[in-house]
């Protein structure tokens, strides 16, 4: 008897192949469609975002050619408790979020792990170009996908053992245009969509505009901009609106460039300086999320620091609970409290966390 696996198909071109691959492979294929939120029914035409009604559509439409049944799922609820209200609330504590992370780990593959068991699934199945392995001892581990211009692997860091083991990957021995060729041989109208690249519930960009009508009037209380000297150079309008590294929209006049440095939530205060200021080295990780069996003693491996970071050479040093300090062998531009610091080793990921700090070098 055939295997039954959940696809989260969202209406694009690598969840669909995702799907198509699976049922090619023998796999009892159900396709769902998580309603995250209630965006536009359509997306304008120079965002190039998801969850859209189009989406659905052509979620639905892929399905039916591929003769898998289909389902919408809504998932609304649990989408504003763990990724619209963090994403608000890490804002609000000076920090820049990263969404897709959270999603991941609560929605594709808590609530739809959930969903897929009701529906007597064993698997769930994405569209991200990485992969899923095992070693000898039964250890579950992500590994960067094939094409690494498309990696998703980052984004998979805080995955659970158990979340792990009911997962898979298709698309992380493919590259982007493998995906779209096979697409085009199964005759998917979805060969040549564009890719989603926008947070799905802010589709123009502009996150600014949906964080500020939910901060209190003294969460966006506008304050002093601070250079790292000491010297008041300006005004903010509001700590949530700034972001470690950030350069443009400052509204300084300086006599070299200035970038955000660090975010003061105490003294409600943002502070600027040159470019060499705003680079760290050591930094400590919150929440980590071992792969690998959890170290004792000193790990010396690769840090990504954000998507699209080059890794770096680096020591993890664990300490008490779940947190972890990171010494990197090269200070890197714009360590950001809030995002993610993941620990590679080679390919593989072995473990990740939540930065809260660094120190200027």
């Amino acid at each position: 008897m055939a295997e039954r696996v959940v696809v989260a198909m969202s209406g694009g071109v690598d969840s669909s192949v995702s799907a198509a691959l699976l049922h090619e492979q023998g796999y009892e294929v159900i396709g769902v469609t998580m309603k995250l939120w209630d965006g536009p029914e359509t997306a304008a035409t120079h965002h190039k975002t998801c969850c859209t009604l189009d989406d659905v559509s052509d979620a639905r439409r892929v399905a039916t050619s591929l003769g898998i049944p289909f389902y919408v799922v809504n998932f609304k609820a649990q989408f504003a408790q763990h990724v619209i209200d963090y994403f608000v609330e890490t804002y609000r504590q000076g920090a820049t979020p990263n969404p897709c992370v959270q999603c991941n780990r609560y929605l594709k593959f808590t609530a739809l792990v959930q969903r897929a068991q009701q529906l007597g699934a064993r698997w769930v199945a994405t569209g991200h170009y990485a992969a899923v392995w095992q070693d000898q001892a039964g250890r579950y581990y992500i590994r960067r996908g094939h094409d690494i211009s498309k990696d998703q692997s980052y984004f998979l860091f805080d995955l659970s053992q158990e979340q792990l083991r009911h997962t898979l990957l298709p698309l992380g021995s493919y590259r982007k245009e493998e995906v779209r060729q096979i697409a085009a041989r199964l005759g998917l109208k979805v060969a040549e969509k564009p890719e989603s690249q926008e947070i799905c519930f802010i589709p123009d960009g502009d996150y600014r505009s949906f964080v500020r009508p939910r901060l209190t009037p003294a969460e966006g209380q506008p304050g002093p901009m601070v250079h790292t000297d000491g010297t008041v150079v300006g005004r903010h309008q509001g700590l949530p609106f700034y972001t470690v590294g950030q350069r443009r929209g400052l509204g300084l006049a300086a006599a070299e460039p200035l970038y955000v440095t660090r975010l003061d939530p105490v003294h409600n205060t943002v502070v600027v300086g040159p470019r060499p200021a705003t680079l760290g080295a050591t930094f400590n990780v919150e929440r980590v999320n071992w792969m690998c069996p959890p170290p004792v003693q000193t790990v010396h491996t690769t840090v990504q620091i954000r998507y699209r970071h080059q890794p770096v050479a680096a020591a993890i040093q664990p300490m008490a609970g779940d947190r972890a300090r990171i010494v990197l062998h090269e200070p890197q531009f714009a360590v950001t409290p809030g995002q993610a610091a993941v620990f590679y080793d080679g390919d593989t990921i072995i473990g990740g966390g939540w930065i809260t700090g660094s120190t200027p070098e």
